[in-house]
């Protein structure tokens, strides 16, 4: 069954380009054999091509041996013959390959002086001693790489076959159906991967697990690392800066190795001109890293690194900050803009010495990063030809893009983008939750204001962000075949050619869910105490702000958390061996773990509430805390001792050294006191103390369906025994008695049916031990009109809240190409809406009744006033000279203008980054009791809103606010 299971899979799988295919059998007469009757086609190259070619052609015949068990020979002979050949070359660095161009049996005008694309060409007789031949051929080194890596990945073989343990499905045979096929060029010209700074996990797999014989980060790492961009269809690395190990230039190998895969190096935002302040700058020997004081020194190391560095391919940054991602040192507010105009002409000075090209010529960067920007919008100004790269928040936002002006610039504009970050307000280094979509978001926002000519994206460790990496790098090569519909999905379909179509709902459902729970709060906030805020900088674990009081909201997020955990294990567990190790690293793990992360830290929450009032099941859930915990470490112990050991100490729950969530996080312990006590928790009920002894529980209607119940629980250490009793026949109970020991829960249901109409209901629920009653009340509101009929469909008030998925509208109304659309995989309910495209021009606040607006339509059972609460996604201006406004309104009342954006590094920042959502809480009016409409209303389009609430006086503390309220 295993062998029929994989052999059916062999060619399901998602290939680099969908117009090359290759398959076990001849389909039709043109199909050329990679490998056939046990024999593969000899391979060709020349050895005047690039080195990176013959390195790519040895590795092709490496994947050809993976796939068919069959090895190649690989020839640099200039005579080239055969029944089937596979040529392999660069315009220009292979005469055979010429030769076919001059004679026109291949055309290669649509590539001929490209950017990294290639053909692909099966030609009949091209030669007397050649009967067919495939030809590879590109325009330039990376291009014939990329031509090469794109029939690999059509064989079968995922650029993450190694990075991720994907194995390669075997056949005997390999035909290639593609008889040509000529690429594109890339959408963003450089794409590169940025290992994070401190390179916590890859620097101490490297030493200890990779090349313990070196014992750091080296060449022989750098080598699989460069393979794996090359593979992904990237052409840049910015290695990490590494505090405690070798920096990149340590080791002259390390550039060497790059070259060889045509890798063009590229450096982070403070390290100027490859340089890495971090490691390599002395501050014994070489003094203050001070431009204002030592320019000399600085200037004179960075002369040697371009003198060293020059002759290879980079992307040069020109900069100056401080020792390791600080800002400058000692230089006066009034001399910031004139000492990094007096920075970059000098290390363009620097270029031109050294490289025998115009300046204009040499790639070069600017990155306006935290404090940079500031002085760059105070009117530095950064030569025509350098390109602008603008980072992200480090949460995901872009903090700017180009404006009309800045598209213009020769050097034109980039990103720095990041899925992994350590740093205020709070470290996420661990595992990915940054969903596709905000990634899409944002980049496409960004590619369509020009930034389309340098891409890095910083992946932490790479594992475990190979999804993501995966992702991003398809982008970049292609933007145009993205949309948010399939960003969506990528994920999904992507596992499901490598695990099988059967798994595709459960992983849509495991990955949405798990990005969706993760985009509401990141598992590594889930201490919830900010890192960086106080003076040591150290995280303190407090309450959370999921309430275990209001809407159920923690107890269904470890619900869900708990549901999707068991789906991926049971899937894992199906699984055959070799698809095991693959779905731990790239599914089981993360979900696992963000389980555990979650339950550990919310069930912690619980046990401290417990002791609060005293329950007997205090230390119990003590226990499970220390449970979660240790089984949190048994599943990454798991990780990196499974095939072997390979992945060892690449893994840790806390990378970094200031987090407190990977610790066990503070429990108190409660001794029962002799006896029994019963005592009642009702849900709602925000206070224990101080607010009276009714026991009153929210509200039920037939419009909404709710989790109703009472949790009976003990304070003593002696068992009661209970029986309850209700006043009336329609309400229904889970348990009518029972013995309790700690706690028992009794979940309570409304028969509808035969519930009276009535506004002002009153439902009795006496629970009787044999020395106590306590009495439940229900309010139970079941008007006469209107009915649940008339109100299906319709966004309905709830216990004195109206809760809109901003997704789920009822109308739009658009205007002036500005598109109002629900957008999947983002916001606290996996669906928002966005009001048109941040590119296109601000719209009119005067005439709110002429532009683009999604509608809502609502039922209340009040009027007056109203409190209502827009969650949005925290997006910046995209230039200064835009801002992040929408309006709402309800009817055709007064529009309330709102805003977004916040300065980074704010309180409301914090706030918004830490929670993923700005919340504007606006106060507005409703008429009277009855159907209204709430309007999102397009000012500066481009905004995304997650979710409303409108607040009647009914709304209780909580993180994401009540559940939608829509009657089904």
């Amino acid at each position: 069954m295993r062998k029929v299971f994989l052999f059916i899979f062999i060619f399901c799988i998602a290939i680099a380009n969908a117009q090359i295919k290759v398959c076990d059998k001849v389909t039709n007469g043109v199909d050329f054999p990679l490998c056939t009757n046990g024999k593969v086609s000899n391979i060709f190259v020349s050895n005047a091509d690039h080195e990176v070619v013959k390195r790519v052609a040895n590795i092709f015949a490496d994947d050809i041996y993976l796939v068919t068990g069959r090895k190649g020979k690989v020839n640099t002979s200039k005579s080239v013959k055969g029944k089937n050949v596979i040529i392999i070359g660069t315009l220009g660095k292979n005469a055979t390959i010429d030769g076919f161009v001059q004679r026109g049996l291949i055309d290669v005008k649509d590539i001929k002086n490209g950017w990294e694309q290639y053909v692909v060409k099966v030609l009949e007789k091209p030669e007397a001693n050649i009967d067919r031949a495939l030809v590879i051929a590109g325009c330039d080194r990376r291009g014939t790489a990329y031509g090469v890596f794109a029939i690999s990945e059509a064989m079968g073989v995922s650029p993450l076959y190694w990075w991720s343990d994907i194995p390669v499905k075997k056949s005997k045979s390999l035909f290639l159906q593609t008889s040509e096929y000529i690429s594109k060029a890339p959408s963003v010209k450089y794409r590169g991967l940025f290992i994070n700074d401190e390179g916590w996990g890859i620097t101490p797999w490297a030493k200890k697990t990779y090349d313990p014989e070196l014992g750091d980060i080296g060449p022989k790492t750098y080598a699989k690392v460069c393979e794996l961009i090359l593979r992904m269809k990237g052409n840049m690395l910015s290695p990490a800066m590494h505090p405690g190990s070798g920096a990149f230039n340590k080791y002259p190998e390390n550039k060497i190795v790059a070259d060889n895969y045509a890798i063009v190096m590229t450096s982070a935002h403070c390290e100027p001109l490859l340089f890495n302040n971090v490691t390599e700058w002395d501050k014994k020997t070489m003094g203050d890293w001070n431009y204002m004081t030592n320019k000399g020194m600085i200037n004179k190391v960075l002369d040697k690194r371009i003198s060293e560095n020059g002759p290879y391919e980079n992307f040069y940054t020109l900069a100056m900050r401080g020792i390791h991602d600080s800002g400058l040192v000692g230089v006066p507010k009034d001399r910031e803009v004139s000492l990094i105009e007096e920075v970059l002409t000098d290390q363009r000075n620097i270029l031109a010495k050294h490289i025998d090209k115009p300046i204009d010529s040499i790639p070069q960067l600017f990155m306006p990063y935290k404090e940079v920007l500031d002085i760059y919008e105070k009117g530095l100004k950064v030569p025509e030809d350098v390109t602008l790269v603008w980072p992200d928040d480090n949460f995901g936002y872009i903090k700017r893009l180009s404006n009309k002006e800045e598209r213009a610039r020769k050097g034109g504009a980039g990103v720095y983008y990041h899925i992994s970050y350590c740093g205020a307000p709070h470290d996420y280094l661990w595992i990915n939750t940054t969903p596709n979509t905000l990634i899409f978001e944002e980049m496409r926002k960004a590619y369509d204001t020009g930034a389309d000519r340098y891409w890095l994206l910083n992946v932490g460790d790479i594992k475990p962000g190979e999804l993501a990496l995966k992702y991003f790098f398809d982008m970049a090569w292609d933007i145009d075949s993205f949309n948010f519909e399939n960003s969506y999905d990528f994920n999904t379909d992507y596992l499901t050619s490598i695990f099988g179509e059967k798994y595709r709902d459960d992983l849509k459902d495991i990955l949405d869910t798990y990005f969706l729970l993760g985009f509401q709060h990141k598992p590594e906030s889930m201490g919830w105490g900010y890192l960086w805020n106080n003076y040591q900088h150290m995280e303190r674990v407090i309450d959370t702000d999921f309430s275990l009081i209001n809407y159920n909201e923690a107890e269904d997020r470890m619900n869900e958390y708990d549901r999707i955990s068991d789906k991926s294990e049971k899937i894992w567990k199906s699984l055959p061996v070799e698809l095991k190790a693959p779905f731990y690293e790239l599914v089981h793990y993360q979900v696992k773990g963000a389980a555990l992360m979650n339950k550990k830290m919310l069930t912690a929450q619980k046990n401290r509430w417990y002791a609060r009032q005293n329950r007997a099941a205090t230390n119990l859930y003590a226990d499970k805390t220390k449970a979660f915990h240790d089984s949190l470490d048994y599943y990454t112990k798991e990780y990196n001792t499974m095939l072997d050991g390979k992945w060892n100490h690449m893994i840790t729950v806390s990378p970094g050294w200031k987090g407190k969530y990977q610790n066990m996080p503070p429990v108190e312990k409660y001794q029962p006191k002799p006896g029994e006590d019963m005592q009642i928790f009702i849900p709602g009920k925000d206070c224990t103390f101080g607010l009276g002894a009714a026991n009153v529980l929210p509200t039920a209607n037939p419009f909404i369906k709710k989790h109703l119940f009472v949790e009976l629980y003990n304070r003593g250490d002696k068992a009661f025994t209970w029986e309850a009793t209700t006043n009336v026949p329609w309400i229904k109970l889970s348990k009518k008695a029972g013995t309790t020991l700690l706690q028992d829960r009794i979940n309570i249901s409304v028969d509808w049916n035969k519930v009276p109409t009535g506004d002002n209901l009153i439902a009795e629920i006496e629970f009787r031990t044999q020395n106590k009653v306590e009495k439940v009340i229900l309010p139970v509101f079941n008007p006469k009109s209107p009915s649940v009929a008339e109100l299906k469909g319709l966004y309905v008030e709830d216990n004195g809240c109206v809760s809109i998925n901003a997704g789920k509208f009822h109308h739009k109304q658009e205007a002036n190409g500005i598109k109002v659309r629900t957008v999947m995989g983002l916001g606290y309910e996996n669906e928002c809406v966005q009001l048109g495209e941040a590119t296109q021009e601000t719209q009119s606040m005067w005439n709110t009744h002429k532009v683009s607006q999604a509608q809502y339509d609502f039922y209340s059972f009040n009027g007056g006033n109203v409190v209502a609460y827009i969650y949005a996604l925290p997006l910046f201006p995209i230039d200064p000279k835009h801002d992040t406004r929408y309006g709402v309104m309800i009817d055709d009342g007064l529009v309330h203008w709102v805003t977004v954006s916040s300065k980074e590094y704010s309180g409301e920042w914090h706030r918004n980054v830490f929670r993923n959502s700005d919340i504007a809480m606006v106060n507005m009016h409703v008429g009277k009791p009855g159907k209204h409409t709430f309007k999102l209303i397009c000012a500066d389009p481009g905004m995304i809103i997650q979710k409303v609430v409108l607040d009647f006086g009914g709304m209780k503390q909580s993180y994401l606010g009540p559940k939608v309220t829509m009657v089904e």
